[in-house]
């Protein structure tokens, strides 16, 4: 399975759009930060059909240093980001569970990563 990367994003999204690289990146950038500025607030942020991004408090916890096992070491309780997968998501995902099974049959049938190219601008 491959990663895709924000850039891939840019790139595809670009090429779908007719919008400029550049267009597309501030787009997604300002979305990425709004949804940061907002859960840092203490807020949730619900994406329909996409899934919800919550914060929430992991407890205190007693961990182990691996270099002195006899003494422990107190993990203080911090705030994480949960995302909760929507409907449509989940349905979608479901059907990967055949290519996450058997990684052989699907890496010959990815396509080749989208390149810029002077029409739709670059980063």
């Amino acid at each position: 399975m491959k990663t895709v990367t924000k850039r891939d994003l840019v790139v595809q999204i670009s090429n779908e759009t007719g919008m400029t690289q550049q267009q597309v990146f501030d787009v997604i950038q300002k979305t990425l930060d709004t949804i940061t500025t907002t859960l840092s607030g203490g807020d949730e942020v619900v994406l329909r059909n996409f899934g919800s991004f919550q914060v929430r408090e992991t407890k205190q916890k007693i961990g182990r240093n691996p270099n002195k096992p006899d003494t422990d070491v107190i993990i203080p309780p911090r705030a994480i980001v949960k995302f909760k997968p929507g409907k449509e998501m989940k349905e979608r995902v479901a059907n990967v569970l055949h290519q996450i099974q058997n990684p052989e049959a699907t890496e010959t049938t990815h396509a080749p990563a989208a390149t810029p190219t002077p029409e739709t601008g670059s980063l």
